[in-house]
Formats: structure tokens, sequence, C-alpha cells
């Protein structure tokens, strides 16, 4: 059936050896669309991003450009501003209708830890052709703060589907009237779109900004590091701040966003035009994100914004980026926010889940 594969069909693929994994993979990875990878044991460090190319393979290139190697099995730090490339324990052998897309977990786009999948004859990063049969590896570039990895870590996911699966203006529009997908009007055009956040109510608090120097973030520590050590706080009262290039910041749209259990949403970028910033690193929203059995409540998107060449004015409303909505193949039984650990439902302003909340 065409549509996102959900998590049911994905166990499936799992029993059936279209995904495989070295360790087995395990109920833990299964998302309600999607799969999530795990770290191997041995990370490259290499003198540039690469993809292999038509025909070429990922452990050929790496003799190309490999420096030297690390063992993860110890755990073992990533530096912030090197490029690293890790293969993954899972492999695919995947049908021939069948075509993936990956991206970075929500924490990890959090951590301006920007990580992308490359394959066997990769020739677009994160991106996984119908049939494709191979290995898979992650490339990680720490962007803001160096940090400790271990074999069997997930930084990455990857999203399974038949045929194509998204949602036109018309359909987006026809589903926003029968299901709410944002508390507020709708603004569709080429997908959803959403704005930025720079009137909390009862605060002037607005955002955060990585600091420059810190120090190394051990990824298995949840809920452990004092934000102050690691991010500047962004106030505003004017509604409007500036980027700064280089800089790396943490804001929320203004929308809460749903995300009806029958769908599975992309976050994309919204015109290269728009201005001198990115808006993502960890792109996807699960069915029922924001949903519930009342009709769904919604709930923010975090933005991971990093300023490019030159100084940026943000304001409040402005908006940034689109969420470009896909059917599932079918309702998953699995849906985001319940009964599984999903860190980020019901949320606002937010960092990773690495950081202690601020009282």
């Amino acid at each position: 059936m065409t549509g996102v594969i959900p998590n049911q069909q994905i166990a499936r693929m799992v029993e059936t050896g279209q995904i495989a994994a070295t360790p087995a993979v395990t109920p833990a990875q299964v998302q309600p669309a999607s799969l999530d990878l795990r770290l191997g044991h041995t990370a490259y460090r290499v003198r540039a991003s690469f993809l292999a190319g038509h025909g070429a393979k990922v452990a050929d290139r790496l003799t190309e450009f490999e420096m030297h190697r690390v063992d993860l099995s110890q755990g073992a730090v990533l530096e912030k501003g090197c490029v690293y490339v890790v293969p993954l324990m899972e492999h695919l052998d995947l049908p021939g209708d069948v075509q993936a897309v990956a991206n970075a977990k929500s924490s990890t786009g959090r951590l301006d830890l920007l990580t992308r999948t490359i394959t066997d004859g990769g020739t677009e990063f994160d991106r996984v052709a119908a049939g494709y049969s191979g290995p898979l590896y992650a490339e990680i570039c720490p962007r803001s703060f160096s940090v400790l990895v271990r074999p069997g870590m997930r930084l990455n996911q990857i999203r399974f589907s038949r045929g194509h699966a998204v949602l036109d203006d018309a359909a987006l529009t026809a589903l926003h009237a029968q299901t709410p997908l944002v508390d507020g009007p709708a603004v569709i055009d080429d997908g959803l779109g959403f704005s930025v956040d720079l009137r909390l109510p009862d605060t002037t608090l607005v955002g955060y900004r990585a600091k420059p120097h810190t120090g190394v973030i051990d990824l298995d520590n949840l809920d452990h590091y004092d934000p102050a050590e690691y991010w500047e706080q962004v106030h505003t009262r004017t509604g409007q701040i500036i980027l700064d290039p280089g800089a790396f910041y943490i804001l929320v749209s203004r929308e809460a966003v749903t995300i009806p259990p029958q769908y599975a949403a992309e976050m994309a970028p919204y015109l290269a035009m728009v201005g001198e910033f990115r808006v993502h690193y960890a792109g996807f929203f699960d069915p029922g994100f924001g949903h519930d059995a009342a009709g769904g409540a919604g709930s923010r998107g975090v933005l991971e914004v990093r300023c490019h060449e030159a100084p940026f004015v943000l304001e409040h409303g402005q908006v940034v980026g689109r969420l470009v909505y896909e059917r599932m193949a079918d309702v998953p039984t699995q849906l985001y926010g319940a009964g599984i650990a999903s860190n980020y439902q019901g949320q606002g302003l937010k960092l990773s889940k690495h950081f202690k909340v601020p009282v």
C-alpha cells in the first residue's frame, strides 16, 4: 500500500530480513513511523564530508579520505568541528518498491550535532534508493559541542515508504478543515508553514544560544547538565532578535502543531531567500505528535536555527519553515506520546533531554 510504513510493518521487515543488524534490531528502536539506527564500534575521522557516488562504496571512499580511526568500544569523544563517518549496526535489503529517508533524532538536532546517513552508490545525503541492498553509515559533525559516544547510541532514524505519499496543498487544506493541524490560521503553500514565537507569555526569554567554548556532553547523561554552562539565554521585549553569523539557536514555533495518527510529517526549509539562516536539523514528526483522544491539543515545534554569513533580524511571527505531511500506509499501532518514551510531547521552548529543566 502507498504511504509511510508504520511500526508494525517495520517489525515485519525486520522479521523477513529486509532490515538486519548485528547485534539484532531491538523493539526499542522501532518508532511509530521510523527505525532508530545505532552507531557501530569504529569512527573514521575524515578530511571532509563526502558522498559515495554512483557505483562506488563508502568503504572504498574511506580509504581516500580517512585520517585516523577512533575505537568507540569504551566510549570516545567526537570533537567539535571535525567530521567522522561511523558504520551503523543496521543494513538493508529493501524490496524494489520501498525507498527510505533518514534524519537526525530530535535530541541530536538540539545539540547542533549534524548527523546524516550515507549509503553505497549514494548521490544524496539521507536518501536511500528503492531496492537498496547494503550497509548504512552515519556522517557526524559536532557543530557546537564535543560529544562522548558509544556503540549502540541512536543519533539518527530512518523512515520507509512506498510510492508518493506527500499531501498536495489541496489535500492538506481539506485535512486541516477536518482535523485542525495548527491552533490558528493555516498558512498552506507547498506544505504547512510555521513561524517563530518571540513573544512568549509572561517572560522575555525566547530562546537559547550555544556558548562557543564548553565541556564535553556524554550522550548517555540525561537530565544532567546545567544549561547555563552550555547556553546563553536569549531575551527580547520587542519581539525581535538579531541572529549572529555562525551562531546556533534553540527557538520555538508560534503554532502548536498536530500530526493525526494516519499521517507523518517532515520539517523542510521554507524558502532559501527568506533569510541568512537554516531552520532544521531533526525533521521527523511522528504520527500522534501533538494529538490526543480529545481531538488534538497540539505541541510546539522546537526550531534549531543556525545563522549563515550575515547578521539577520528575526521577528515574531515570521514564517521560517514548513511541514510536509505524508500519508501512512496504515495507522501505526504505536503513536508518539502514547505509552512510549516521547520526550517532547506537549513541549514548549525546550533544550535536549541531556539538560536539567530550569526551575
